[in-house]
């Protein structure tokens, strides 16, 4: 699979029905810029408020993945999420003119295809990729369910279904690549037992149901009273069940489509995370709760990982640029220069060093009987770093000048202290366009994140006289 973000090219629309809901849905997938993900627009609400798909907004499991971020909800969007994965798309807006998606025929074929249409394209920025090099769990002792995630080339998924009942027995499922999704799972509809549906019936829910869209195990016998709310239901003179235990009217596309299904599923809630993921996903007795919470907890692992990423360097080996270099190129000087070294620098990155010693002018008066170096400095040193990165892009840079435009989401996580190496990584999170630099920079002093920043900063032609 590519290295490079993908979106899809054009925008493309479908209708259907809620499955809870029975209300007409209208989606339309747009195309999103690079590092924006995966999110949900409500159209139909003012201001038209966008949901991340993130583990993180997860408020609820019952009958779907259910998402909801300041009041505003998004249902059942697992399957969306499973066809926007499995066709390796990393940014994409998903309108929609209600609170859940259209159920089509229960699986995410139709997602797949319309997204087809749409015309997948690569965009120029690199993406994220979570490379699992030791296995990852998560197991609910009551329910016995588990996940569990181990290294390997690249993302695969086995589910292994077993729910106790004669109708489904014990079924297993596997997708060796992303590629045979369509292929081998995404045509998988969604089911239930009947004991399950006479409770959403008695609740007034799914009411976007038919007998084409869920597969219906007839796990209890029919009684009288089930049997005309089936009818009422689903529109239908008489219901029966067929030989292998499904309601009538629907022929199983896989002999095991339950578990490819829940395979869909494990798919469809694992994108929460919100990163691709380079590992083999085995999951026991998988559903909608297990996953989302395996999905928070690698959320979480991730965001820790790369907090705690620090540039590995060998001291012994030459810098990239001296200090005299860096002089060369920025316009900044001692005792305001707060880089000593450039030691790695491409189109999209660069590492700098500073050695913090008691020496510094700052430390006489921050503090002088506890010095700590100004958060204000960390900050300034890495727009320095920023200043190498984009003016390397220029073939005269001993002739612009680099200002700051913006800061954001500034956080400061340790003390850097006299005697501390400082460590900084700039990677832009957008192409140089204009002179103007977009970056995520991080400082890390002690093995350990001190300091992260989104930087922005333009460099201007000097005015000479």
């Amino acid at each position: 699979m590519s290295t490079n973000q993908k979106t899809i090219k054009s925008e493309v629309s479908l209708s259907g029905v809620g499955l809870h809901t029975g209300n007409q849905v209208t989606m339309t997938f747009k195309p999103a810029p690079e590092n924006h993900g995966i999110s949900f627009v409500r159209v139909d609400l003012e201001g038209s408020p966008e949901i991340e798909a993130s583990a993180e907004y997860v408020v609820n499991t019952e009958r779907g993945t259910n998402l909801e971020k300041r009041g505003v909800f998004v249902n059942t969007s697992e399957h969306v999420l499973a066809a926007v994965t499995a066709l390796d798309i990393d940014n994409i807006k998903i309108e929609i003119d209600a609170a859940e998606p259209p159920i089509m025929d229960g699986s995410s074929i139709h997602f797949i295809e319309a997204l087809e249409k749409a015309e997948i394209i690569e965009q120029s920025q690199k993406r994220n990729e979570f490379i699992v090099k030791e296995i990852i769990s998560y197991k609910d002792e009551e329910t016995g369910s588990e996940i569990i995630l181990m290294p390997s080339d690249e993302y695969q998924i086995t589910t292994m279904v077993n729910f106790g009942t004669k109708v489904l027995g014990t079924q297993n499922a596997t997708l060796d690549s992303l590629k045979d999704f369509k292929e081998e799972i995404a045509a998988a509809r969604t089911f239930s037992f009947l004991h399950e549906l006479e409770t959403l019936l008695d609740h007034n829910l799914i009411k976007g149901g038919d007998l084409n869209n869920a597969i219906i195990y007839v796990d209890k016998e029919i009684s009288a009273d089930t049997m005309e709310k089936l009818k009422k239901a689903f529109n239908k003179e008489s219901i029966s069940t067929k030989p292998n235990g499904i309601l009538d009217n629907l022929t199983l596309r896989w002999p095991n489509e339950a578990a490819r299904h829940k395979l869909l599923d494990v798919i469809g809630d694992l994108a929460l995370v919100g990163t691709k993921i380079r590992g083999k996903v085995i999951a026991n007795k998988p559903g909608h709760l297990v996953n989302t919470i395996f999905a928070k907890k690698l959320q979480k692992m991730i965001k820790q990982e790369r907090r705690n990423n620090v540039p590995k360097f060998d001291l012994n080996k030459p810098p990239l640029m001296d200090v005299n270099k860096i002089m060369s190129i920025l316009p900044h000087r001692p005792p305001f220069l707060l880089i000593d070294r450039i030691i790695e620098l491409t189109d999209s990155m660069v590492v700098g060093m500073k050695n913090v010693t008691m020496n510094e002018p700052f430390f006489v008066g921050h503090f002088p009987e506890a010095p700590v170096m100004p958060g204000v400095l960390q900050i300034e040193a890495m727009a320095q770093c920023g200043g190498i990165l984009v003016l390397s892009s220029v073939p005269d840079p001993e002739n612009y000048l680099t200002y700051f435009m913006k800061m954001d989401n500034v956080r400061f996580k340790q003390k850097v202290l006299p005697g501390d190496t400082l460590i900084f990584k700039a990677e832009l999170m957008s192409p140089i366009r204009r002179g103007i630099c977009h970056m995520q920079a991080c400082g890390y002093a002690n093995n350990k994140l001190v300091v992260e920043a989104e930087l922005m900063a333009q460099i201007v032609k000097k005015n000479k006289a």
